[in-house]
């Protein structure tokens, strides 16, 4: 994609898991995060939740190996 740019975040807090799953699709590569509290999103009007089997199953299911990661995108788990 960009070479300079090395993770984009398909924000599914944002745009919904579904469209979270095609963004995957058009080169995002990283799903996003479960959230403990949001605020700002909410507070727009949208709310969305996922747990984290289900976060999983989204990525699994668009054809990609979900993982774990920490900030700096160092993957810590790889998902059974």
């Amino acid at each position: 994609m960009l070479d300079n740019v090395p993770n984009i975040q398909a924000s599914w807090v944002t745009m919904g898991p579904k469209i979270g799953q095609v963004a995957l699709r058009f080169g995002a590569n990283d799903f996003g995060s479960l959230m403990m509290e949001e605020n700002v999103v909410s507070a727009a009007g949208t709310t969305w939740r996922m747990t984290l089997p289900e976060m999983r199953r989204l990525i699994a299911d668009a054809g990609y190996t979900p993982k774990t990661r920490r900030q700096d995108y160092t993957i810590i788990e790889e998902a059974a």
